[in-house]
């Protein structure tokens, strides 16, 4: 045990060691609720690959893988005099940086998706939208249509009607209410065309 703490604390691990000892003590304040996890990683990071997910984040992945490449090569260079210890060292932390970016790089990507910022899309959205009716009629029990939403996308979705219109396919309609125990939505004729 005692030959893990030297390692830990010789050129280069020493450096990411103090880093890991930080990273250790915020997610713990963290947890306590002392403080909070942030929310993108900016733009710096963000070009390097790790937007999308909390700055703490991306960097505590950094640090650990680091920290660990860095031990490896601690351990590695144990025999070296101090000269070499400190040009292979050198060369050691150079390497442990670029590797721990390219693999926080990896881990980051199916990160992204838990920690996606966007606007949460509901089905309240379409609430005010036109759609077209894509099924032979529309009751107060059966139909369909096709709705478009705001960023351009479409979705086939469960409409009813109140009363005895004529809604048949290729037919426009107004939606105009969602029931949230049936899934469905209400939908009722758009006039097409003035009358005078």
């Amino acid at each position: 045990m005692a030959e893990f703490f030297q390692a830990t604390l010789a050129f280069p691990a020493v450096l990411f060691t103090f880093l890991l000892v930080v990273c250790v003590g915020y997610w713990l304040l963290t947890l306590l609720g002392a403080v909070d996890v942030d929310e993108d990683a900016g733009d710096l990071l963000g070009a390097l690959g790790f937007g999308g997910v909390p700055l703490t984040i991306a960097l505590t992945l950094t640090i650990v893988v680091g920290w660990f490449l860095s031990l490896v090569g601690t351990v590695l260079l144990a025999g070296l005099g101090t000269g070499g210890r400190i040009v292979l060292g050198t060369v050691v932390l150079l390497v442990a940086i670029v590797l721990a970016l390219l693999v926080t790089r990896l881990m980051v990507t199916p990160l992204r998706a838990v920690f996606h910022s966007g606007p949460v899309a509901s089905r309240a959205d379409f609430v005010g939208r036109t759609c077209v009716i894509r099924t032979g009629t529309v009751t107060g029990d059966f139909g369909q249509a096709e709705v478009h939403a705001e960023d351009g996308s479409s979705a086939v979705v469960q409409v009813r009607q109140a009363g005895e219109d004529d809604l048949r396919a290729g037919r426009t309609a107004l939606i105009y209410d969602y029931d949230t125990d049936g899934e469905f939505f209400w939908v009722a004729p758009v006039e097409t065309h003035l009358k005078d």
